[in-house]
């Protein structure tokens, strides 16, 4: 896809994440719509995937460690063909296969259950290690909120994928800065990020707006040329990114739109839809 047809998708993908929440009462849109572009440009650009064939052993796996966001997960996974998008209108409902964190038993294409925060990483650390003891090519990515990187287990994830080399390794992190209880720096700061990940023996890129394809396009390059070292990809983003009252604001965590503001979420996105058009 080129830089448009991605944008116009993610787009799509961020329409998927209002209406799923909105209909469901609940949810967390707010580090889903952060994290929109990765997601977007992970299944669209950059993961060897086949929605038809959805375990195929040899294909890349993806991991949501900051699982609660799963309204941005399901909603890339139906528009790129895993399930029908009108299913996010099921979101959270008794007998739904869309529950409120991705359990790999019921939604085609989640490749691990998540939503413990701190644990993800741990699973994409034994996938990727998975893969080298198999002489398998397939590469693991993982994604975090920066305000789960306050848990102690994700860093001895990485110190193990330094020591191991996991190369086939890629670790995201969503700094957006907002966590449940505010800024991140506030409530118990992770920063530095980068110089964290660099001590246990990973690759460091910073991304100055993980909301752009064109730098997300040169981070995943870099990261294939990374060998030896897992990579880690600190993006900095924006809480709550393409609704207006949403943008930056904390309290957007973890909390549907009533009616009133979901009208306005989705005249936000048609704006969008309607620039992209233009172009």
């Amino acid at each position: 896809m080129n830089k448009l047809e991605l944008q116009k998708k993610a787009n799509e993908v961020r329409n998927g994440i209002i209406d799923g929440v909105h209909a469901a009462k609940a949810g967390h849109p707010g580090g889903s719509l952060s994290a929109t572009e990765v997601f977007t440009y992970l299944y669209f650009e950059e993961m060897n995937i086949d929605p038809k064939n959805p375990e195929d052993p040899d294909r890349d796996r993806f991991v949501l460690s900051k699982g609660h966001t799963a309204p941005g997960l399901y909603s890339v996974l139906a528009n790129r063909g895993y399930f029908p998008v009108e299913d996010l209108l099921t979101l959270r409902q008794i007998g739904s296969h869309l529950q409120g964190h991705p359990c790999i038993a019921h939604t085609p294409g989640v490749d691990m259950s998540s939503g413990s925060l701190g644990q993800g990483i741990s699973a994409a650390v034994g996938m990727a290690l998975g893969a080298k003891l198999q002489n398998k090519s397939f590469r693991v990515y993982t994604l975090l909120g920066d305000g789960e990187i306050q848990e102690g287990q994700v860093w001895e994830a990485a110190m193990f994928a330094g020591a191991k080399y996991l190369d086939n390794l890629v670790v995201i992190v969503d700094n957006n800065g907002l966590q449940i209880d505010g800024d991140i720096a506030e409530v118990n700061s992770p920063y530095p990020i980068d110089a964290k990940f660099e001590a246990f023996n990973f690759h460091v890129i910073n991304v100055a707006d993980g909301n752009d394809f064109d730098q997300l396009d040169a981070a995943f390059k870099e990261a294939r040329t990374v060998s030896g070292k897992p990579v880690a990809i600190i993006m900095k983003t924006v809480k709550g990114k393409g609704v207006s009252f949403m943008e930056n604001q904390a309290g957007w965590h973890g909390k549907a739109p009533n009616d009133e503001e979901y009208k306005i979420a989705k005249a936000d996105l048609k704006k969008v839809e309607d620039a992209l058009c233009q172009k």
